[in-house]
């Protein structure tokens, strides 16, 4: 028999659909169609195994329902009435429910999301004079009402926690890059692992990791222990671990150098925690320095760098002057590598002082960012960036 063919929805940040959509191609997906924040796809169950476990840049996987124009929440209760729930979920089984909500007539996300939880349960006091219980944390079925203007789509969660959740984080620093937009800024980078990789203000170290992984080929999800599929009614087990051992067995060599470095020393413990954690300590070199004194590896290589935003007002002048001095530093000692930046302050971008040959709008959380591309031409030899760990 063949394999059932589905349609699917992965949800990512602004400005990875079509990274997202180029994952999702080399996985296997079919009908693929960009969207706002997400891309749509077919599959079969396969698939979505791969898609939650290889997949570096999306947030949730969905498996869509049921979509149908709703005017009021009576008409919200009827459509997930709808929905057979005892064909997902055993009546002594738990559930979670998740909306998000942009219409003039619902403005409440956790309201529909209680709305959508009461449909349920009355459905199964109806036929078995009992109901599953919720669970917020770990459920056996995490439920995903979306409402944008009259159209409601309710979809199965196949994830879970967001796929951000790598499980390889155990320390972070005030304010730490989100897993997948660190590996979607590494993709837009157009790095080929085949140069090295340096990150002259890692912060806790998310950048390298997932800059370690993507070179390595290592599975995202590899240290992760829950999906939200692995209690679905249908789950394969031998599927499941079929798909693992393919990832793993897939994983490659990587002949150059991943280098860290930050300015405060906490933030490199930090960094070395969570790398040793992900098990690349043998990969990714860290050690406390001043990007403004580096000095890089011979042979040129991507720079992806996440500098201070400077967002209260107080630190803009900070903030500009320490740009100029990246941007000056860029130019003194990283001749012959394409330089990368993230940031949410356009006045400090321009003190720069060089001219980008990209500008892509991604969003850092709520901060809507520019990610930057300078390209520095290749001038004198520099001598060799010795790690001190």
């Amino acid at each position: 028999m063949a394999p059932l063919i589905q349609n699917y929805i992965a949800k990512t940040t602004f400005g990875l659909e079509e990274i997202l959509a180029q994952e999702l191609l080399e996985l296997g997906a079919t009908d693929i169609k960009i969207q706002n924040r997400a891309v749509a796809f077919s599959g079969d169950k396969e698939l979505l195994y791969k898609v939650n476990y290889c997949s570096r840049t999306a947030l949730r996987v969905f498996l869509p329902l049921v979509s149908a124009p709703i005017l009021n929440e009576e008409e919200l209760y009827k459509l997930v009435q709808t929905i057979a729930w005892e064909d997902y979920l055993e009546v002594d089984g738990t559930l979670a429910v998740d909306s998000t909500v942009h219409s003039e007539t619902f403005n409440h996300s956790q309201y529909v999301a209680l709305k959508t939880k009461d449909a349920i349960v009355d459905r199964f006091r109806e036929k078995f004079d009992r109901r599953p219980s919720v669970d917020v944390s770990t459920p056996d079925l995490r439920i995903h009402v979306h409402i944008n203007k009259e159209q409601c789509s309710i979809s199965l969660d196949s994830s879970g926690e967001p796929l951000f959740k790598r499980g390889y984080r155990v320390a972070t620093n005030e304010a730490p890059l989100n897993e997948v937009l660190a590996a979607g800024l590494i993709y837009l980078s157009n790095w080929d692992r085949n140069c090295n990789f340096i990150d002259g203000m890692c912060g806790s170290g998310t950048i390298l990791i997932e800059a370690a992984m993507f070179a390595l080929n290592i599975p995202p999800q590899v240290k992760r222990t829950h999906f939200g599929f692995l209690t679905w009614n249908d789950f394969d087990v031998s599927l499941w671990k079929k798909v693992k051992q393919e990832a793993l067995n897939n994983q490659r060599p990587f002949n150059f150098q991943i280098l860290g470095s930050d300015l405060i020393s906490a933030n490199v413990r930090l960094a070395q925690e969570n790398i040793a954690n992900a098990g690349l300590e043998d990969i990714i070199k860290v050690r406390q320095n001043d990007f403004l004194t580096s000095v890089p590896p011979e042979g040129g290589g991507i720079l992806v760098m996440n500098p201070p935003y400077g967002e209260r007002m107080s630190d803009q002048v900070f903030v500009e002057e320490l740009y100029k001095k990246i941007g000056d530093t860029l130019k003194q000692s990283y001749a012959g590598f394409e330089a990368w930046m993230i940031s949410s302050n356009r006045d400090a971008l321009k003190k720069v002082g060089l001219k980008p040959s990209r500008k892509i709008v991604v969003f850092n959380g709520a901060l809507e960012c520019r990610f930057q591309n300078f390209s520095l031409y290749a001038g004198t030899k520099r001598t060799s960036f010795k790690p001190e760990v």
